[in-house]
């Protein structure tokens, strides 16, 4: 029962990838609506900003993003004589946030743009201003269509979390390894590692099942 003894540092390391899972999850989901929007903002400095960030970020490996945040930034400010080093945590937490908001941001793009036109069409008849169109006739429609794919991409988010122990974050891969290092007990330890990333998956999956039932309850209700 040697692997009794594993759970401990494992639970404590399973913690710390739930907090910045769900830390990330959150920031990454406001990227998502800022820049989604941006992307199909009137004014050009806005749109192109928004592009220039989806792009970058979607086109690189969020490894290479991991390591330019904790290691390459804070060389850059330096020269520049800005002090721009943080902590393992909040780097984490950015990187993660900032690269499934890239993706999150196409989808709110998409639902976006997939609300029928003539909804746009009724809200200008009715006197409403673009912002009051967004926020009153498109949104609450296209959310719902989000949702499927927002389940997704925050279950890609909590698997993604096992890369910031390479910057020596103290997540449950970093745990994983400290302890195989120790034991030698590669099956025992990654086999636990395994089920406890799929118990939090199923956790994750089922919270984003019940959101989705939740903000779209108005079409059952409609129909």
């Amino acid at each position: 029962m040697e692997w009794l003894a594993y759970l401990g540092p494992l639970s404590e390391g399973a913690l710390v990838t739930a907090q910045i899972a769900v830390a990330s999850m959150l920031l990454g989901a406001a990227l998502a609506f800022i820049f989604g929007i941006g992307r199909l903002s009137r004014v050009t400095a806005i749109r192109w900003l928004s592009v220039f960030y989806i792009e970058i970020f979607r086109g690189t490996s969020l490894l290479v993003q991991l390591f330019w945040l904790y290691f390459a930034l804070p060389l850059a400010g330096e020269a520049a004589g800005i002090d721009l080093r943080f902590n393992p945590v909040t780097v984490g937490i950015l990187a993660l946030a900032l690269n499934s908001g890239a993706y999150g941001a196409e989808v709110v793009r998409g639902a976006l743009q997939a609300v029928h036109g003539d909804q746009f069409e009724a809200a200008k008849a009715l006197n409403f201003t673009d912002r009051q169109a967004m926020w009153r006739i498109a949104l609450p429609q296209a959310i719902p269509e989000m949702m499927p794919t927002f389940g997704n991409l925050a279950i890609q988010n909590l698997k993604d979390t096992a890369l910031v122990s390479l910057i020596s974050l103290a997540d449950l891969a970093f745990r994983a390894e400290q302890i195989r290092n120790f034991t030698q007990d590669s099956v025992t330890v990654y086999s636990l590692v395994l089920l406890m990333y799929f118990g939090m998956a199923l956790v994750l999956a089922g919270f984003m099942k019940l959101l989705e039932r939740s903000v779209g309850r108005w079409r059952r209700t409609g129909a």
